[in-house]
């Protein structure tokens, strides 16, 4: 196993990597993998032994290196689907926002995760909730459009990382940001956006009391958490709003279920979904099950026409094109492709927004299997 960037040293003679076998097999701090050069120098071995002492300790370490980041992609994707299936059945907006932040915390390894929701009315955003924060100011911080990291993205619609928050002078700081997040005792800080269609409902964030580099795969992952996050957002407001109806619209009973009848269609959908990625199905398998769902043929393609896919893509929307539906298949802001239903020209904004949550999770998947892909290729 090796990095195609790095030379890879000269064979080692046999026995020399014998003992660094051995520590790969227990699982050895990377400390340990000196001792057997150290000991041989100590003994007074000869400098031919020695080198290749040095040579199978450098290989050795390259493989700890690939074998730990498999473990941690792995964990990453586990937790990831287990966050779908926990998402799946919760109907609670509180619910909702604790699990999101308790999984980012987790998907990333952080010290703290929290997150922030957009207050139109104020034109700011707001800390929400928290994950391992200790500090009380902290949590009740508001971020005007552009202040802070956080502010950054909420007003950019992008993700930003930084190493040192307090060195950092791409986004404004101000003194009730700094003394809060001084106070939480936070360096490096990742925040991604929650978005819906074109808007921005809130941020999402991991961050570190240490220094740290967030590799971008890394981002790539949470930014697609945030996707699914976002979605479970909208599905909780939804059905909140719907219970509210159903209380105040006891009159109308015809009317309570429709609505009824939308929100649980709307649920098995999602929660279908979500039990097909836990099975491990692919690509196609979503697109059977919403060819199931919409009595219809849904396809996978990446041929799909180049202004409706665009259009899509832009607008955060399946569309219309001729006699078909195309939902565009995104993810990190990367376009894998498409979900095509064919000869369907008429859609209710049900059955439009089911084809746009199967897009979704066809990009989660595609994402995961990427990611594990590339592991594998890795360590291979």
């Amino acid at each position: 196993v090796h990095d195609a960037a790095a030379p890879v040293p000269p064979a080692a003679p046999a026995g020399a990597e014998t003992p660094f076998l051995e520590l790969l097999a227990r699982g050895a701090s990377a400390d340990a993998y000196e001792q057997p050069v150290l000991l041989a120098r100590a003994e007074g071995g000869p400098a031919e032994r020695i080198a290749a002492l040095e040579r199978a300790k450098l290989l050795a370490l390259r493989v700890r290196s690939e074998l730990e980041g498999r473990r941690r992609r792995e964990a990453e994707l586990s937790a990831l689907f287990e966050t779908a299936h926990d998402l799946a059945g919760l109907r609670d907006l509180d619910a909702v926002l604790r699990a999101i932040v308790q999984r980012a915390r987790s998907l990333l390894g952080t010290d703290v995760a929290y997150l922030s929701l957009n207050d139109p009315a104020r034109g700011d955003t707001y800390m929400r909730v928290t994950e391992g924060s200790v500090a009380a100011r902290f949590q009740q911080l508001r971020l005007g459009m552009g202040e802070g990291l956080g502010g950054l993205v909420a007003q950019t619609a992008r993700p930003y990382v930084t190493d040192d928050y307090f060195k950092d002078d791409r986004f404004q700081h101000t003194l009730t940001i700094d003394s809060g997040v001084r106070d939480e005792g936070l360096v490096a800080i990742l925040g991604v956006p929650l978005t819906l269609g074109h808007h921005v409902i809130g941020v999402l964030f991991a961050a570190d009391r240490r220094a740290r580099v967030f590799e971008r795969e890394q981002i790539a992952l949470l930014g697609s958490f945030a996707a699914l996050a976002a979605a479970a957002i909208d599905t909780a407001n939804l059905l909140t709003e719907t219970r509210s109806a159903l209380t105040e619209l006891e009159r109308a009973n015809e009317i309570i279920r429709d609505r009824s009848g939308v929100i649980e269609r709307a649920s098995d959908v999602h929660d279908r979904l979500a039990e097909l990625v836990l099975r491990g199905g692919g690509v196609h398998d979503v697109a059977a099950a919403v060819s199931e769902i919409l009595d219809g043929t849904v396809e996978f393609t990446e041929l799909a026409p180049t202004e409706a896919l665009e259009a899509s893509r832009a607008e955060g929307h399946a569309v219309r094109h001729k006699d078909d539906w195309v939902a565009a298949v995104a993810a990190g802001g990367e376009l894998l492709g498409a979900l095509v239903l064919r000869g369907h020209p008429g859609l209710d904004p049900v059955d439009q927004r089911t084809l746009e949550r199967a897009a979704m999770v066809t990009s989660l998947l595609l994402l995961a299997r990427r990611s594990a892909a590339e592991a594998e290729q890795r360590v291979r």
